[in-house]
């Protein structure tokens, strides 16, 4: 599994020569409405089993929660079922708050 932490994230998402992976944020409803990365695929983690399939598999899926634990174990399930370009947000939400959106809402 691939780990990046959220100044790389944004980096990464502010250039535009490179592809946008699909940030997939596995946080309850309640967390996700709170704050979120814009364009977000919003996917609770503990539908994720159910539901990988709506996945792509031909796009990098980085996965985010509040501090990147839910995230880490999203992105092993993930790999473990075939998925091969799968990044774990280090520091999740929490992190890309205080590291690139001071404005963002904290909890």
């Amino acid at each position: 599994m691939q780990h990046m932490t959220a100044p790389e994230l944004a980096e990464r998402l502010a250039d535009p020569s490179v592809a946008r992976p699909l940030l997939l944020d596995v946080r309850e409803n309640w967390e996700f409405e709170t704050c979120q990365i814009g364009g977000s695929t919003q996917i609770p983690m503990h539908l994720i089993p159910i539901r990988a399939g709506e996945l792509p598999d031909d796009q990098e899926i980085v996965c985010i929660c509040h501090h990147g634990v839910r995230s880490m174990q999203v992105a092993a399930f993930l790999e473990r079922n075939g998925f091969e370009n799968v990044t774990n947000l280090t520091g999740g939400i929490h992190a890309w708050a205080v590291q690139v959106d001071p404005a963002m809402p904290k909890y």
